[in-house]
């Protein structure tokens, strides 16, 4: 029977071949005693360029180009810029590249969800997916846990997570396309001239 930890290596070295990455993208989230739900599109290109181009929010944008973060918020007509740090995007990248599954290894446990069968995604579905559950080795991960289900593809499909906040975000991936030759300029972002700019909302950058 292959370990847990060797089937997560697995899918690592699978990811370690994707050079590119487009997918449709939702985003579940628990708020207090609602739910907001996110949609869109997914683009990555290795090694540190990602864009999430939203339909839901309309217009809203996600986009990391390897040295800045860039947020747009239509609803608000407001960009906010990061300029980033070595790495800092491997949180965002990483339920889509062997580096951030790299750091998943590093800051989780790793173990089979029920065992190494595969089972439904959820329950009324068709599809079979192996799952996994990653907890925090250090209360500085992002998340306390997470349930990772993984294709037959290897390809990950969803990735639901608790926050230390006690409350639960859920990544699904569809229509998945690999190795599609994306050119550079699709991560090429320019918000409208009539936002407002807030420049280094994380943090200060390194001088």
């Amino acid at each position: 029977m292959i370990t847990a930890v060797n089937f997560f290596e697995s899918v690592s070295e699978y990811y370690g071949d994707v050079f590119d990455y487009k997918a449709d993208l939702s985003i579940s989230q628990t708020v207090g005693d609602g739910e907001i739900t996110s949609e869109g599109v997914i683009y990555y290109k290795n090694p540190n360029m990602l864009r999430i181009d939203f339909v839901k929010p309309e217009e809203q944008v996600i986009c990391v180009t390897g040295e800045e973060l860039m947020i747009y918020l239509p609803a608000q007509v407001v960009v906010m810029t990061q300029k980033l740090k070595r790495h800092n995007d491997a949180t965002l990248a990483s339920m889509v590249s062997s580096q951030g599954l790299d750091l998943l290894k590093k800051g989780y446990s790793i173990g089979y969800l029920e065992g190494p069968d595969p089972v439904f995604l959820e329950e009324g579905s068709e599809e079979l997916v192996t799952k996994l559950k990653l907890e925090w080795r250090t209360t500085e991960q992002g998340f306390r846990q997470i349930e990772m289900s993984v294709g037959a593809n290897n390809l990950i499909r969803r990735m639901k997570a608790l926050t230390s906040e006690m409350e639960e975000v859920q990544f699904d991936f569809r229509n998945i396309n690999i190795n599609q030759n994306i050119p550079d300029v699709r991560f090429d972002y320019e918000a409208p001239a009539s936002a407002y700019e807030i420049k280094n909302f994380l943090f200060e950058p390194e001088g």
